[in-house]
């Protein structure tokens, strides 16, 4: 017998409406009974900008609480619009999984839910498998485009790049790649995600044929107001892009973009041991297969030789580990491999 899977609907509730046209503010409602607030909601903040007729976008930052400049360049965006600059509508959620925004934590400290990795959710579910189910089956649909603004959080430190999922549509793929360009970052590339990784709100946008970008810039737990300018300036010219906005800065935009491609594990460097970790290679650089990456050393056996791991592909280092202590399964580098898809 054939199971057809059904749409249930959401349990959250919003004081926006989509389809007003100006600029509005509230709370999507994710319904939370808790001990302190028998009958409570978690107030997520929403925004949503709208004027005449044009594609509608969602503009996404706090997927991961611990990732901050783009949460401060989406927050500078929606408090310089004017609406009847707008051709179209920008939905907002500068804090998608507030509970781990507030936190500063990558998860949500109410029910350890990594929201990039909760979708495509469940609306009778914890609250982020709430909010995932929200975003993929009430925001999505309404869009055209999604742009997610991330960062290395706690753990990672990034180049300030672009990327995508490599799609199967050959049409959304030149699309996305023109989008990538107009963003403005220095490096941009596709990636083909591990085992299809279908949690991510890249899946998500995908499984509803919505053009979407992954947007990396900092990390380390920290904030960077260079990046942050980055982060709003690149925003700009996408919504410029699309039609949304007639024009945006481009002072900041590189001489020319190195794109790249991740091809599968061995562009990633894991931790094999339990250590201090001596990082041999630093972002932006050129690295080749079978070059010493890091190396670890024990401080509990410390005459004991250190583990050198190394890089199992050449390529461009995109990301690296910004803690010392590094434990077995952490990720250590990230490397963009020269790409298929674009020429460099």
């Amino acid at each position: 017998m054939t199971v057809t899977a059904r749409i249930v609907a959401s349990r959250i509730s919003t004081n926006v409406d989509y389809d007003k046209p100006g600029l509005q503010c509230g709370f999507l409602r994710v319904p939370h009974s808790s001990h302190e607030s028998a009958y409570g909601w978690i107030p997520v903040p929403i925004c949503v900008a709208a004027n005449g007729s044009g594609p509608t976008v969602l503009l996404m930052a706090g997927n991961h609480g611990d990732e901050y400049e783009g949460q401060i360049a989406l927050m500078k965006i929606l408090r310089s619009f004017e609406p009847s600059e707008i051709r179209g509508r920008v939905i907002l959620l500068t804090a998608a999984n507030l509970p781990a925004v507030m936190a500063g934590r990558r998860v949500s400290p109410i029910d350890g839910g990594n929201l990039n990795r909760s979708f495509p959710g469940d609306p009778n579910g914890t609250p982020t498998e709430m909010i995932a189910h929200y975003i993929e089956n009430v925001l999505l649909p309404m869009c055209q485009y999604s742009f997610d603004l991330h960062s290395g959080g706690s753990s990672l430190e990034y180049v300030a790049s672009v990327h995508a999922r490599y799609g199967v549509d050959e049409r959304i793929r030149a699309d996305t790649l023109a989008a990538i360009t107009a963003f403005g970052a220095p490096y941009g590339g596709l990636f083909k995600p591990l085992e299809g990784e279908p949690r991510t709100m890249g899946a998500a946008a995908e499984r509803k044929n919505v053009l979407h970008l992954n947007i990396e810039i900092g990390g380390g737990g920290t904030v960077s107001r260079e990046l942050v300018t980055k982060a709003e300036n690149g925003v700009r010219r996408l919504l410029a892009h699309i039609g949304i906005i007639p024009g945006a800065p481009r002072d900041d935009m590189p001489k020319k973009i190195r794109y790249f491609a991740i091809e599968g594990a061995s562009n990633y460097v894991y931790c094999m041991d339990q250590g201090l970790f001596e990082p041999l290679a630093a972002l932006h650089q050129e690295v080749q297969a079978g070059q010493p990456a890091g190396a670890l050393h024990f401080p509990d056996t410390p005459w004991a030789r250190e583990t050198v791991v190394k890089f199992e592909c050449s390529g461009v280092v995109l990301c690296r580990r910004f803690p010392g202590w590094a434990r077995r399964g952490d990720c250590l580098y990230q490397i963009g491999s020269p790409s298929q898809y674009v020429a460099l």
